[in-house]
């Protein structure tokens, strides 16, 4: 099922975003999906799930963040606390009073927040290799040097200029590539030609790199909710591919058990971009977690 692009302005200026519509009449549940940071947009990380969710009944929105995909760059910083409100704005906006919320791990983060400020608007949370549940870049052993080398390439500007670097040479962007879709036949050409329109387009990278200046502090991250998850306010369904390196297996169980309605799904032989690299698995499971939601919100 296509989508169509629609834009919608809001005071921060216009955002593009994609809809798929249910074929039927009626809906079982509007969907907001977020997606994450760096080489990524609405089309890269939902293009191969919004319509598997509208096949189903549901109305799925997804926008592309300011300065990523479509959506120009607002005038104020893309931060992370930037980031929620703008959620907050967006679903404003197009009118929406009760969704469900899904992210992937920068817009993980994002729903994580929004869902925190506004739990009476959100039925639900859907977390995919999540943001916001760890201290540190890396685990183990190695956890405080690598952080610090991250902080310093961030703050001299060598992280930004290496992120763009890779994006222009097909060869290491296919490379690094592999860490986020372990499944090959799923690197098709079509995903490859839209990832390399996005690094063409540059300006989430741009983005990317202002959020990591905010987050990427001396010795930690900025953000980090593990601490407040036994009050998160909403039921929420937390995947994590078994492979994946940004964002360990153990962390994303762990905050899916400190949540009072929290349930984990491990996807075995799945990278970070685990809805992409085993659709077959992740779909399925968010059409049955959007089923109960949309239960609960009848009853």
């Amino acid at each position: 099922m296509d989508a169509a692009r629609r834009t919608i302005r809001l005071p921060s200026g216009p955002v593009s975003y994609l809809e798929w519509l249910p074929e039927g009449p009626g809906s079982a549940s509007v969907v907001v999906l977020l997606h994450g940071g760096g080489l990524d947009s609405a089309e890269l990380s939902w293009g191969a799930t919004g319509g598997a969710l509208a096949a189903a009944g549901h109305r799925v929105l997804a926008p592309d963040s300011p300065g990523y995909g479509h959506s120009p760059a607002a005038p104020w910083p893309a931060t992370h606390d930037n980031l929620v409100r703008f959620v907050g704005a967006f679903t404003t906006a197009m009118g929406l009073e009760r969704y469900a919320l899904g992210g992937l791990s920068m817009g993980g983060g994002m729903t994580i927040g929004h869902t925190f400020a506004s739990p009476e608007r959100v039925l639900g949370a859907m977390l995919i290799g999540t943001f916001g549940i760890m201290d540190q870049q890396r685990q183990g052993t190695m956890r405080h040097p690598w952080h610090l080398l991250s902080w310093a390439m961030t703050h001299t500007g060598l992280m930004g200029v290496t992120m763009r670097a890779y994006a222009k040479r097909g060869d290491a962007l296919r490379s690094s590539l592999r860490g986020l879709i372990r499944n090959e036949a799923n690197l098709t050409p079509a995903l490859m030609q839209a990832i390399g329109d996005e690094a063409a387009r540059g300006s989430g990278l741009r983005a990317f790199d202002q959020w990591q200046r905010d987050q990427i502090r001396f010795g930690r991250l900025r953000t980090n909710y593990l601490p407040r998850l036994g009050s998160f306010p909403r039921p929420a369904l937390v995947i994590n591919g078994e492979l994946d390196t940004g964002v360990p297996v153990a962390l994303a169980r762990q905050a899916a058990a400190r949540m009072p309605e929290g349930r984990f799904l491990e996807v075995p032989d799945a990278g970070h971009w685990t809805q992409r690299d085993v659709p077959e698995v992740v779909v399925p499971a968010m059409l049955a977690f959007l089923d109960e939601l949309a239960g609960r919100d009848e009853g």
